[in-house]
């Protein structure tokens, strides 16, 4: 379905390869309602096609980033609400699981439902100090979607992902942290120049040996250990086919840093 752009959220990018996605619902702490899951796939098909795409930003706008899914658009008739969110984020989310590029999710305020589950499927995370946690979908009677089920435990074992979800009980950043649902913690006055300067070490790094990382690892967990050797294989060959890769080469010989292209 083609729907007209919405303020919903935002896409920006600063012309080195970074694509900034903004959650920008502030007066409804970034919840995300049928219009923003809409428009969340749409960027990330337009992010899809991008063959100049480097890294992949994840933050909301106002003062937190996001408490999860629009509650009050549930109400009267949750079903096919739920049914039509879920199925544009699942959407959304597949596609930015393909990607050759990083995903990067830049965390403050709160950050809770669905909005965890969104960036515990990011590939790194970096977390103001004071940034308040919770999984919370227990507090609603209903379970976890967008990938939480996938990846908590993946990140903190099975035993501590199901104390998280059943119990629902906040957590802070320093938790977070320990447990490794995000990579940094930093003060909240510099979490933007954190955020940029990760993602430009991303971007100029070489990113489609990213996307064959990234893919071998997210499929690891259910691929045998000779189907895992073979893919590594089949991977690495592709990338040498890579500029970037007789870049990094010829660089490593000549003893001298790597500039890579993304190429």
């Amino acid at each position: 379905m083609n729907m007209p752009p919405s303020k919903s959220i935002v896409l920006a990018r600063d012309g080195s390869g970074i694509a900034h996605v903004v959650f920008d619902r502030p007066e409804a702490m970034n919840a995300i309602d049928v219009t923003t899951a809409r428009r969340f796939r749409q960027i990330c098909e337009e992010l899809a096609s991008d063959r100049g795409l480097r890294v992949v930003v994840l933050r909301g706008n106002g003062r937190c980033f996001g408490s999860g899914g629009d509650v009050a658009s549930m109400r009267d008739d949750p079903e096919p609400v739920i049914d039509e969110l879920i199925g544009e984020m699942n959407v959304a989310m597949g596609l930015l699981g393909q990607l050759d590029a990083p995903v990067v999710a830049s965390l403050h305020g709160v950050v809770a439902g669905g909005s965890l589950s969104l960036s515990l499927g990011c590939d790194l995370a970096i977390a103001a100090e004071g940034t308040r946690f919770n999984l919370a979908y227990s507090n609603l009677g209903t379970c976890c979607d967008l990938s939480g089920t996938w990846s908590l435990p993946r990140i903190v074992g099975l035993r501590k992902a199901l104390e998280l979800a059943l119990l629902s009980e906040p957590f802070d950043a320093a938790e977070a942290l320990r447990l490794g649902i995000v990579n940094l913690v930093v003060r909240a006055d510099a979490l933007e120049a954190e955020t940029l300067a990760l993602a430009q070490r991303l971007a100029s790094g070489a990113t489609r040996a990213y996307g064959q990382i990234r893919r071998l690892m997210r499929a690891s967990f259910e691929t045998p250990l000779a189907d895992q050797l073979h893919a590594e294989r089949e991977a690495f060959k592709a990338c040498t086919r890579t500029e970037d890769f007789q870049g990094g080469v010829a660089a490593f010989l000549d003893k001298r840093k790597p500039l890579f292209t993304g190429r």
